[in-house]
């Protein structure tokens, strides 16, 4: 059953994947045609088409590689100023580029269809249109961490002692449930902590979450007092604390000096409120966003997992497969169904979160490539409103097609490397 539980897994994340594009692709297609631009396709994948219907204007279908999604609205590109204003043809380079990119946005534009063309409309609303597709992904990445964390409830450490810790060991030692020999007591099993203690009060203080009590210990000294419920009846205990090495609780990667009671929390799921929701989103985004940033400082890992055998790193970027491929782990491991789907639904929130962000990056042909002309198109012209010149007319984001082309050459290859190390040497589950 496992197996089966696996393809089951892999198949339905690839699946909201497959949903998460569409949901992007929606975005820009209903902001386009609100402000009356013509959209002739909306596909799910690239290349060969395998099923198509034609609603109004718009054909909607499948392609064979589901590795993406697009919408293509006519005009994307102005006509070259030679065009607009009766000017000669400019050579380059990489003019053929450019003409042929040109072309390909003036398909489908005829006379009647004019004034629909995507550069025509305002900057404003040209922004609004290419935002719109990584907005409805971040819209849904809050949907699904709402559903998660008020509907599931998340993992949480409780003020309830779930096992007292009986010696003090350095936090580099292995870890054993047999004291060695010599080795002190921990504060908390000399004072009598027992487990099933519920902590009402720490050193005279009350606190809402483990989190903020566990700082309040590690920076208490000396001998403090703790009012536990012990069925139904308050205890005093009085440890003694004592300073040892511990894992920063801010990078689990390094040590500091700090103090030590010896008791670890009782974990209870528990639903969260819609602050949760917000202050985990902003979390997130933050630490996505870092992973997006460190993407190139990645490259040597993922080359050294796919041709060195080299073991690959667990915060190791992933691709449609890798990320299908643990979604089908999360169905298949022994917890709960409840967490099963809780983290299945996590990591699709994620996804969507990185095609947000992703995808907001100021570079062609990513969308963040069309919002970045079209505001310095908005300045430009306000610029020349309050000096009392004309219009200089729109961006001509066309001259960015060799930086485009170079982009995607750079993402197709990156892509291809993820790919192969999704396949031969993939990120396991912890």
């Amino acid at each position: 059953m496992t197996v089966v539980w696996t393809i089951v897994g892999i198949v339905v994340f690839f699946l909201g994947i497959l949903f998460s594009v569409a949901w992007h692709e929606l975005g820009h297609f209903a902001t386009a045609k609100w402000f009356g631009i013509k959209v002739p396709e909306f596909f799910v994948g690239f290349g060969r088409t395998i099923w198509s219907r034609r609603v109004g204007e718009t054909e909607f279908g499948f392609k064979a590689i589901p590795l993406g999604g697009y919408i293509r609205m006519i005009g994307m590109l102005p006509p070259a100023r030679g065009e607009l204003y009766g000017r000669s043809r400019r050579t380059g380079p990489f003019q053929g580029l450019i003409d042929d990119a040109r072309q390909a946005s003036a398909m489908d534009v005829g006379p009647e269809d004019a004034e629909r063309q995507f550069y025509t409309r305002r900057p404003w609303k040209r922004i609004i249109v290419m935002a719109a597709g990584p907005v409805m992904n971040l819209i849904l990445a809050v949907v699904l961490f709402a559903i998660v964390l008020m509907g599931f409830g998340r993992l949480t450490a409780t003020s309830t002692v779930s096992s007292v810790s009986q010696c003090v060991l350095p936090a580099t030692a292995a870890r054993t449930d047999v004291c060695p020999p010599g080795a002190p007591l921990t504060p908390a099993a000399a004072a009598g902590f027992q487990p099933g203690d519920r902590i009402v009060s720490f050193d005279g203080r009350t606190y809402d979450t483990w989190a903020d009590m566990q700082r309040a210990i590690r920076a208490a000294t000396g001998t403090v007092s703790v009012v536990v419920d012990r069925g139904g009846q308050q205890v005093t205990l009085t440890p003694t604390l004592i300073t040892t090495e511990l894992p920063s609780l801010d990078d689990q990667n390094t040590t500091v000096q700090a103090s030590f009671l010896g008791l670890s929390p009782l974990q209870e799921v528990q639903r969260q409120g819609i602050g949760a929701v917000g202050s985990t989103m902003v979390d997130i985004v933050g630490q996505v966003g870092q992973k997006l940033v460190e993407m190139p400082q990645r490259v040597p890992n993922l080359f050294g997992a796919v041709f060195l055998g080299q073991e690959r790193d667990q915060d190791s970027p992933v691709g449609i497969v890798g990320a299908s491929r643990i979604g089908g782990e999360i169905l298949a491991s022994d917890a709960p169904p409840g967490q099963e789907i809780s983290a299945f639904l996590m990591l699709l929130a994620l996804v969507n979160i990185s095609l947000f962000l992703f995808n907001l990056l100021p570079i062609p042909p990513l969308d963040g490539g069309q919002i970045f002309p079209a505001i310095w198109e908005a300045i430009r012209r306000r610029f020349a409103a309050l000096r009392g010149r004309p219009d200089p007319g729109p961006v001509d984001a066309a001259k960015l097609m060799p930086v485009a082309m170079t982009v995607a050459l750079i993402f197709i290859g990156w892509s291809a490397l993820v790919f192969v190390a999704d396949v031969i040497n993939p990120v396991k589950l912890g």
